[in-house]
């Protein structure tokens, strides 16, 4: 039998899901690129995401690696916020979902005293 999962690493792990859809339905339909293959944009943005599936066995693993990989991601979305008005509300929400992910992380540290 498996420990159940903490309150903060499913948290962690809703963030990760809405952040995985959140890049899906930004550029395969919503805003679709116009100057690259849809395809090559979506390999770009979700690939990333994908990779610590290889160590969902470890969810406190597989949180950090995701969490490494979503600076880049809150990196995008304010890059994306300041520059295009059209696209901001996907950018506040990939911001918002990036920072749920890195704080669930920090959350979920065990101090020792």
């Amino acid at each position: 039998m498996t420990a159940p999962i903490p309150a903060t690493y499913r948290i962690g792990l809703a963030a990760w899901a809405g952040l995985l859809l959140l890049q899906l339905v930004w550029h395969g339909w919503l805003f679709p690129a116009q100057l690259m293959p849809v395809w090559l944009v979506l390999l770009i943005t979700v690939v990333p995401l994908l990779l610590p599936l290889l160590t969902l066995r470890d969810v406190r693993r597989a949180l950090l690696w995701v969490g490494i990989f979503s600076l880049f991601y809150f990196c995008h979305g304010i890059a994306e916020g300041w520059s295009s008005s059209s696209e901001r509300w996907l950018a506040l929400a990939e911001i918002i979902l990036t920072l749920l992910l890195i704080g669930t992380l920090g959350a979920g540290v065990k101090r020792k005293t």
